[in-house]
């Protein structure tokens, strides 16, 4: 019977024989040195289980803290291309109207303007830049894409010659090239 104040933690654990039936008929000492040896070399395999593991464990909680902070940079670049419609279609609108229309349009002109500039104040507060080239400047294959080439006197081959559209980023990466014509006159 089990004594009553016993701990049952506490209760004596079977252990298996450490040593194998060659060693107990050798020598003691070399029977439990063997068995030393076998503990060592088997908490050496834990050790180095637990420590690939603990590195395993590092690197998942690396990745995923990297998954996080690319999560909350892009995660509305989706939503952030798709708008770049309403950008095209706003600059397109206001770009169709002359002085007079203007004139006698004044609050829908107006309406425009301050909607296109709520638009690109939003942008800049979710990090999303505007690639907007100038004509003359060189053509970056890295942020913008040749629509035409045409030789145009007094351009050097791949300067930019027309922009069709303006190309949008968000932070580092490029959401739409700036889509441009490009010289092609020999130099």
């Amino acid at each position: 019977m089990a004594d009553p104040q016993q701990n049952p933690a506490e209760e004596p654990v079977e252990t298996e024989d450490l040593a194998t039936p060659e060693e107990e008929q050798l020598d003691p000492v070399a029977a439990l040195e063997a068995a030393q040896a076998r503990m060592e070399a088997e908490r050496n395999e834990m050790r180095d289980r637990l420590m690939r593991a603990l590195a395993d464990l590092e690197n998942t909680r690396k990745r995923a803290e990297k998954d996080r902070r690319e999560a909350a940079i892009y995660g509305g670049q989706k939503l952030a291309r798709d708008m770049l419609s309403v950008f095209d279609n706003l600059n397109r609108a206001l770009s169709l109207m002359d002085d007079s229309l203007r004139e006698q349009q004044k609050g829908l002109a107006e309406g425009l303007d301050l909607t296109l500039r709520d638009l690109m104040n939003i942008y800049a507060r979710h990090g999303i830049e505007r690639v907007a080239p100038e004509v003359g400047d060189t053509f970056d294959p890295h942020f913008h894409e040749a629509m035409f080439e045409a030789p145009v006197p007094g351009t050097k081959a791949g300067q930019i010659i027309q922009v069709v559209s303006e190309g949008f980023r968000l932070n580092d990466h490029l959401l739409r090239p700036a889509q441009v014509g490009v010289s092609s006159t020999p130099g």
